[in-house]
């Protein structure tokens, strides 16, 4: 049972950082249709400002607490990718908008391979060691351990999760987004911008990309230019698997994901493939990509119209 607990908080943790990413497939998913296989050198692009920003300060000596360290460079990482997103949405998808399904899709990959070898080129091949700037402590709460660490990453993801739904259900803007998801025509005419719309979409998803990011590299205390690869792939497997489209379906479906992963890791890894098992941790997630789209495309929660944005 101590294994057990101990693997769902792990994988609510994992899971955390995939919604956080599998929202940003989503919300551009349901505005334009688009999968936008970029998405996961979004997050890269962010792990890797954070951790110049983050490691410039800290070796100029600044003298600034680690909270608002951390904080400048998750605003830079904001900054950077919301730029970043903003302008791959105006230059390779907007121009692609009323072309087939497979030329934009086809963009999307290219933009992924460009992005890395950008970063490749400017942060270099090697692994970059990120300093470890929390504390370790460890609650142990019914046999599993919680680090600090774990309990910020599930409450900052929560936390920014909810804002989205406000933004989205509550503001002009959101109703704007979700207008310009289920009828782009009609909400032209009705006197919304919708390349506005559509970018501020873009935007958004980049700033969650941004967030996971970080969390990413604090938590592994690694980052590296092809790091998104694999990241988004996952965050899109969980996004199929709530229903993408969907904002509580991608929530849902990275939450499911992680702890899917982290049991099936923990358990099933480790009596078919030894110690090694823990390596073995991408397969089941995409083994649930298979399942979800062989006996349920449309995911858990389907694709309700209505809630898209």
């Amino acid at each position: 049972m101590d294994i057990f607990l101990q693997q769902i908080v792990n994988g609510v943790t994992l899971g955390s950082i995939y919604a956080l990413v599998a929202l940003g497939y989503t919300m551009v998913y349901g505005i334009i249709g688009l999968i936008n296989f970029a998405h996961g050198e979004v997050v890269m692009i962010g792990a890797l400002t954070a951790f110049s920003v983050i490691t410039g300060l800290l070796g100029a000596d600044t003298g600034l607490p680690v909270g608002l360290v951390v904080a400048i460079g998750l605003v830079a990482a904001i900054a950077v990718c919301s730029v970043l997103a903003f302008s791959i949405e105006k230059v390779a998808y907007r121009p692609l908008r009323r072309a087939s399904r497979l030329a934009p899709l086809i963009t999307a990959i290219g933009m992924s391979i460009v992005l890395q070898n950008v970063a490749m080129m400017i942060w270099g091949r090697n692994y970059l060691r990120f300093p470890e700037l929390f504390g370790t402590e460890r609650y142990v709460v019914g046999g599993a351990s919680i680090t600090s660490l774990q309990i910020a990453i599930v409450l900052l993801a929560a936390g920014v999760m909810a804002l989205l739904l406000v933004m989205v259900h509550k503001t002009r803007l959101g109703t704007a987004m979700r207008a310009t998801a289920q009828n782009p025509e009609v909400a032209g005419l009705m006197g919304i911008n919708i390349n506005t719309a559509i970018s501020v979409a873009f935007v958004v998803g980049a700033a969650l990309a941004a967030v996971a990011g970080l969390m990413v590299m604090t938590y592994y205390e690694v980052a590296y230019y092809h790091m998104g690869f694999i990241l988004g792939l996952k965050a899109f497997t969980a996004a199929v698997l709530g229903g993408i489209g969907n904002l509580a379906g991608a929530m849902l479906g990275g939450l499911l994901l992680g702890v899917i992963e982290a049991l099936g890791a923990g358990y099933i890894g480790d009596l078919t493939f030894g110690v090694l098992g823990s390596h073995y941790q991408d397969v089941f997630a995409f083994f649930v990509l298979i399942t979800v789209l062989i006996f349920r495309p449309s995911g858990l929660l389907g694709e309700r119209v209505g809630d898209r944005a």
